[in-house]
């Protein structure tokens, strides 16, 4: 199980230095951001792909993620969804995540993870759900031929925010290659307990992100400790459940400080892995 650091905390960088902040800070691995600035797949030939992979290898570096959340390139955080009425819009979302699942596979990365549909705005669950599953259907055939996962990621005011519409969500999707992304201060925000929904929904988990969220459960992404979340009792339910995938570090509000929100949140974790039986490299 390896420990990474998202690169959505380095904007300030290009990714191939954000490659080596994220290896000189220690951790093994590093969820790479499939958008701008970093690899937004179309800005990205061969040539460029292979110089990223270059630098992988020599920082003995692992992708855990790549995470295709965003779409800064053309749009936003959340926009162009799966869910917006304008079909345009959505294809354009269903082809970034295409885009995504060949550079996945290229990086040796197993799993990519995408937004919960996107924000409802005055659409019904039931029709933005259905066009949810009709994107999905467009992209499941590559990710299944690839064997690279699409990792869903419940977020607050999307979608799918908690453990029950994933399930409700999870229950209609045929391939086992569609998982989830357990975002572990996105459940703490749902109101639930995070180790509860853990291994109430730990068969479909494919990649962890982890950040603190402060007690009054608003959803801004903290320096581990700084915030409520017990991640012993997370951590203990994980590896009671053998979990075998990797997690990784997101901190996307310290676009100033990066490094020092990696090393302080780095200190704070290792021996909280340690103490709950977790082994991470």
């Amino acid at each position: 199980m390896i420990f990474g650091y998202s690169t959505n905390a380095f904007v300030k960088f290009s990714l191939d230095e954000s490659l080596e902040k994220i290896a000189a800070l220690g951790f093994r691995g590093v969820e790479i951001m499939g958008d701008r600035p970093h690899l937004y797949p179309p800005d990205f030939e061969a040539v460029d792909l292979a110089r990223i992979k270059e630098i992988l290898e020599k920082n003995d570096l692992i992708v855990t993620n790549l995470n295709s959340f965003t779409l800064f390139a053309v749009g936003d955080t959340y926009l162009p969804s799966w869910i917006e009425p304008e079909k345009e819009r959505r294809d354009i979302r269903i082809q970034h995540t295409l885009d995504c699942l060949k550079v996945a596979k290229e990086l040796e990365c197993s799993n990519i993870s995408i937004p919960p549909g996107g924000p409802l705005n005055n659409m019904s669950r039931k029709d933005a759900m259905a066009l949810f599953h009709q994107g999905l259907e467009q992209v499941i055939p590559l990710a299944e031929e690839l064997d690279v996962n699409i990792l869903v990621e419940p977020e607050p005011d999307l979608l799918m925010e908690n453990t029950k519409e994933f399930k409700l969500f999870i229950k209609d999707v045929r391939s086992k290659i569609v998982g989830l992304n357990f975002d572990i201060g996105h459940f703490f925000c749902a109101g639930e307990n995070p180790s509860e929904a853990f291994e109430e929904l730990f068969e479909y988990v494919g990649h962890v992100h982890l950040e603190d969220i402060a007690k009054s459960r608003v959803h801004h992404h903290l320096i581990t400790g700084h915030g409520a979340i017990q991640f012993v009792e997370i951590f203990k339910a994980m590896a009671a459940l053998k979990y075998q995938g990797h997690i990784s570090l997101e901190l996307y509000p310290y676009t100033d400080t990066p490094e020092s929100a990696g090393r302080e949140s780095l200190i704070y974790i290792r021996p909280v892995f340690k103490e709950s039986g977790l082994e991470i490299m």
